[in-house]
């Protein structure tokens, strides 16, 4: 897949199948819209070509300060799988925002990408003030000879499948649904930082999380099964995502056990940690010792849960 992150890098082709998102989470609806954009082009014997933003519109358009799902690389990673040929990631800036639906039809899409064929989400807008709706889209095509594909929602369970709801989902600690809408396991990068060494006082050493993004979207506090990817090695383990109140701390710290005692020394290096399945709480202990007991039994659960995702 070929990667071009301006307009102007990108080269101008004699024909194209375009879909147009920003594509937060990357979740199971979008990735209908990309396997079908993927079958018309091979269908059409054409490039497939995706044009997505970043950083987020919101993320220039708005005061609240959202965070992501997923960073840019792990999008690109999804749609590299999907086989898309080519994805023009545009900067997207507040003077891009002012581009009007149709000069951003005219100048870039049709300019540059000759579109034969457009493939959208039922929802998406795009332009100043989101002119660009399906409905405008359905005329512009008419009028300039392309054909159109507006790709249904998909559903989980009778609800939409959308970012906003992966994101309450994820918030509320509801990571093992939110990773079924998402169609791969929620997880993003984090560097191993310096802790306090609380993990080792319990027999449980464990590695302190910071994200590298530093909008990354996080779980909401508690216990969680996790798995850790580093160096090629799959790191299952358990996380306490919280401010560890048996230790009256505040401060949100996120350590992970990993159940592997042979990798050892993890300290300033960068892991992918994924949250399986969100096991507890976390609660304040009357001693170390009361937490202790909770720990074996929160260890004892997870590894249960050991089979149901060594294949994943």
């Amino acid at each position: 897949m070929e990667k071009y992150f301006s307009i102007d890098k990108f080269p101008t082709l004699d024909k194209s199948v375009v879909t147009i998102g920003t594509f937060d989470g990357l979740h199971r609806g979008h990735q209908e819209i990309l396997k079908h954009l993927v079958s018309i082009g091979k269908a059409k014997d054409t490039e497939s070509v995706v044009v997505t933003f970043d950083p987020h519109p919101r993320q220039v358009l708005s005061d609240e300060n959202i965070s992501l799902i997923q960073s840019l690389d792990q999008k690109l990673d999804i749609l590299d799988r999907l086989q898309v040929n080519r994805v023009l990631v545009i900067p997207f800036t507040f003077e891009f925002s002012t581009t009007t639906a149709r000069e951003f039809l005219d100048k870039i899409i049709v300019e540059k990408l000759n579109p034969i064929h457009i493939v959208i989400g039922f929802d998406h807008h795009f332009g100043k003030d989101r002119q660009g709706s399906p409905e405008y889209l359905k005329k512009y095509c008419a009028t300039n000879n392309i054909d159109l594909d507006i790709v249904d929602p998909v559903s989980d369970e009778g609800n939409k499948i959308s970012s906003s709801g992966i994101r309450e989902l994820i918030k509320n600690g509801f990571v093992r649904r939110a990773s079924f809408e998402l169609g791969s396991v929620f997880g993003y990068k984090a560097m191993v930082v310096e802790g306090k060494g609380r993990g080792h006082e319990l027999d449980y050493p464990t590695a302190n999380l910071d994200p590298v993004d530093k909008n990354q979207l996080l779980p909401k506090p508690g216990v969680y099964f996790t798995r850790g990817r580093v160096n090629g090695h799959q790191l299952y383990g358990m996380c306490n995502f919280g401010v560890r109140p048996t230790f009256g701390e505040r401060k949100l710290t996120m350590e992970v056990h990993f159940f592997n005692p042979q990798i050892t020394n993890l300290y300033d290096k960068e892991i992918y940690i994924e949250f399986l399945e969100r096991i507890r709480d976390e609660n304040k202990f009357e001693s170390k010792e009361d937490l202790k007991q909770q720990l074996i039994k929160d260890e004892k659960l997870c590894k249960n849960l050991l089979n149901k995702y060594m294949q994943i």
